[in-house]
């Protein structure tokens, strides 16, 4: 049995190639998913969900709303859960300092191929 198969990931991104190979990947895993193209999208699904135990968001989303903020108000709602943050941009100083304490090691995905 799938330990995974109760958990829910929240997969934001703006891109939707990108949002759908995302979502593929995390069903595959045994995860069910939900998925958003917006920051905004993202907010009023927060607010419905109340069983989301993993955000994963793009950073810039293009809309008023980034994924600092989801993850801000993710946090707030589910104390509990884990964020990952998803960029194609390399260009994210300062990024650590909006959540201090929350950061993880940031890593180039590159460096694995």
């Amino acid at each position: 049995m799938n330990t995974r198969a109760q958990h829910v990931v929240l997969v934001v991104e703006d891109e939707w190639l990108l949002r759908m190979e995302l979502v593929d990947e995390m069903s595959a895993a045994g995860w069910q998913t939900r998925e958003a193209a917006t920051g905004e999208e993202a907010l009023l699904m927060l607010e419905r969900e109340a069983t989301i135990d993993l955000l994963v968001t793009d950073i810039r989303l293009g809309s008023q709303v980034d994924g600092w903020g989801v993850a801000e108000r993710f946090r707030e709602l589910h104390a509990d859960g884990a964020v990952v943050y998803v960029s194609a941009n390399p260009d994210l100083a300062g990024a650590g300092q909006r959540f201090p304490g929350q950061a993880g090691d940031a890593r180039d995905p590159a460096a694995d191929m």
